[in-house]
């Protein structure tokens, strides 16, 4: 099967690994199992004899007929020819029957746009289990205080639980990338437990204060906020950003939010 580099193409091979990914992922009949990117199925056909049924979502047109082909001797394979991007995950779980469990070896030059799509469909999704660069997942992981901890961090963090599972080596893929890998859960939070600020007030605090991480609060967010608003919403001036849980930027926007 020839590959395509232009979509990040690295397909997981390795029993052992594929193994504990789908145990970690547990799947049962009559749950509603979306896959982002199946390439060659190492990992839908696994699932499908544990669950019966699976939906999938895959760009490469090359791929769907021989796909289809291999998943008839171990279940139901539902197809959408699309990219990820494109597909209304709210719709696709009114249509499937309840909320989605979204499991991919996602594209790692397009994982930040896919987690971000999936966010915006957070109340149609139970849970995720991605495959992504080690890299991606400790910053996701990341806690306060940790040259890791930044911008995907806080606004990941506020929305969703998120769990490192495994490091994946890249020997465990065909073609093996330069990277190291990694298998993280992601769970959303209650409606309750996430912010109701703003979310465009939001994200720009987030940027602005992780823009320029040696400065200080009142220097990064000085466009935004001054040093006496910032101790208004309850936080140090004098805090560089990385030094801030996540609730410390909601209450910060809220604040700009007040002001403007």
């Amino acid at each position: 099967m020839k590959l395509k580099k232009q979509l990040g193409q690295h397909f997981l091979h390795d029993h052992d690994v594929l193994t504990r990914i789908v145990h970690a992922i547990a799947p049962a009949p009559g749950q509603r199992l979306l896959e982002i990117g199946p390439g060659d199925g190492a990992m839908s056909l696994p699932i499908l004899d544990r669950a019966g049924q699976l939906t999938a979502v895959e760009i490469d047109r090359d791929l769907h007929e021989p796909l289809l082909a291999r998943a008839t001797r171990h279940g139901q394979l539902d197809l959408i020819r699309a990219s990820v991007l494109e597909v209304d995950f709210t719709a696709l779980a009114a249509q499937l029957g309840g909320s989605l469990r979204v499991v991919g070896n996602l594209p790692y030059y397009l994982s930040s746009p896919i987690l971000f799509h999936c966010v915006e469909h957070l109340d149609a999704i139970a849970d995720m289990h991605f495959m992504l660069q080690q890299e991606v997942v400790e910053r996701i992981v990341a806690t306060p205080g940790g040259k890791d901890y930044g911008r995907l961090s806080v606004m990941l963090q506020l929305v969703l639980h998120a769990e490192y599972l495994l490091h994946v080596p890249p020997s465990a893929f065909r073609p093996p990338p330069k990277v190291d890998s990694a298998v993280v859960r992601l769970t959303p939070r209650p409606p309750a437990e996430r912010p109701t600020v703003d979310p465009v007030l939001l994200a720009r605090v987030v940027r602005d204060a992780f823009g320029q991480r040696r400065k200080t609060l009142s220097n990064a967010l000085g466009k935004l906020l001054d040093a006496e608003a910032i101790r208004a919403a309850g936080v140090d001036p004098r805090l560089r950003a990385e030094a801030l849980p996540p609730a410390a930027f909601v209450a910060l926007a809220a604040e700009l939010a007040a002001r403007a």
